[in-house]
């Protein structure tokens, strides 16, 4: 009679676990099909929003207005009344990001590097605090914070090279301010990815005579290059879709001509998007969203080729690992037949 009662008792709790999980997985399974539907549904708005200005007559009186899809893709002025292209904007923002990338990048990893092994932990835990909270700051504070010291500095160094910049407003304004809102994201994810490498590879490193810079820079910062990486791919996502600090900063100009020029005004895809949005109508509010789907179109293609960087180096160190270990056992053979 009691085991009969025991065994009541346990088939209860397990149908009450097996009910648990359906309720979860059932919860779970909505919020993906909302999080889902939200991308899926702004993806098709924006494409048909993008497309109506190369299909529909914006003109009125028999006029024909409408975006000419080869000056769209061929036109080095940006103008939003139909003459507009896009190839000066692409390079302008794909030249921001690397900018940006080439001080945010090495800055974030040594960073993640100092807070993570080598800070005392009173301080790490102070700097990581202080991380969080720059990545919590909204887009527009760090557009005034570009506009108060990052242009006059800009300028300043200008005038030292002897160059003319439009008060600061230029595109080596906007990479650093497009760098100190990636740092936040890829030092937070190289943390990460640093404190999970194994203390074992590490003690190893020292046992053999290694110094903590060695070990730091060649063991920790090698067996975290995943994560890392991951962090950059997020950070370049960042910057490719900034647009209120950008604009703020940048400059906005219309023309693609010396967009190579760190020192000149320039225009991403997103400012430009942003640029004169709130006075904008017919084919000029439309055509902001053609400039949604290359931007999406660039985002989709940038990730999937650091991706595939990324699984590549992956595949490379598993395959080196694996012949070490084949090279290894072979050695062990042969040493053993002899």
């Amino acid at each position: 009679m009691e085991n009969q009662l025991s065994r009541n008792k346990l088939d209860n709790k397990n149908k009450r676990k097996i009910v648990g999980d359906k309720i979860l997985h059932a919860i779970l399974f909505f919020l993906l099909l909302l999080a889902s539907s939200i991308i899926i549904i702004s993806v098709i708005f924006i494409i048909i929003k993008g497309v109506q200005p190369f299909i529909y007559n914006y003109g009125t009186d028999g006029e024909i207005e409408k975006q000419d899809i080869i000056a769209f893709f061929t036109s080095s002025r940006w103008t939003y009344n139909g003459m507009g292209g896009v190839p000066f904007l692409v390079l302008t923002t794909l030249y921001v990001v690397l900018l940006s990338l080439i001080i945010s990048v090495p800055t974030s990893i040594f960073a993640a590097l100092f807070i993570a092994k080598i800070a005392p932990k009173g301080l790490s835990l102070v700097i990581r605090s202080a991380v969080d909270l720059l990545a919590s700051i909204p887009s527009v504070i760090f557009g005034l914070f570009g506009m108060g010291i990052i242009c006059p500095m800009v300028r300043e160094i200008a005038e030292a090279f002897g160059t003319q910049t439009f008060g600061g407003s230029s595109i080596l304004s906007a990479a650093i301010v497009i760098a100190i809102m990636s740092i936040p994201t890829i030092t937070t994810l190289s943390i990460s990815a640093i404190n999970a490498v194994p203390q074992s590879q590490i003690n190893g490193s020292l046992a053999l005579g290694a110094s903590k810079a060695q070990t730091n820079l060649k063991v920790i910062l090698k067996g975290a290059k995943s994560g890392i990486f991951a962090g950059i791919i997020l950070g370049i996502g960042r910057a490719l879709g900034e647009a209120t600090a950008i604009q703020m900063v940048i400059g906005n100009t219309s023309e693609g001509s010396g967009f190579y020029n760190i020192f000149m005004p320039g225009s991403t895809i997103a400012s430009s998007m942003l640029s004169g949005i709130g006075e904008a109508s017919g084919l000029g509010y439309d055509v902001r969203f053609s400039l949604g789907i290359v931007l999406m179109l660039i985002i989709i293609v940038t990730n999937l080729i650091l991706n595939a960087i990324k699984n590549y180096n992956k595949d490379k160190q598993r395959n080196g690992l694996i012949k070490r270990i084949l090279n290894h056992f072979r050695k062990v053979k042969d040493y053993v037949q002899k």
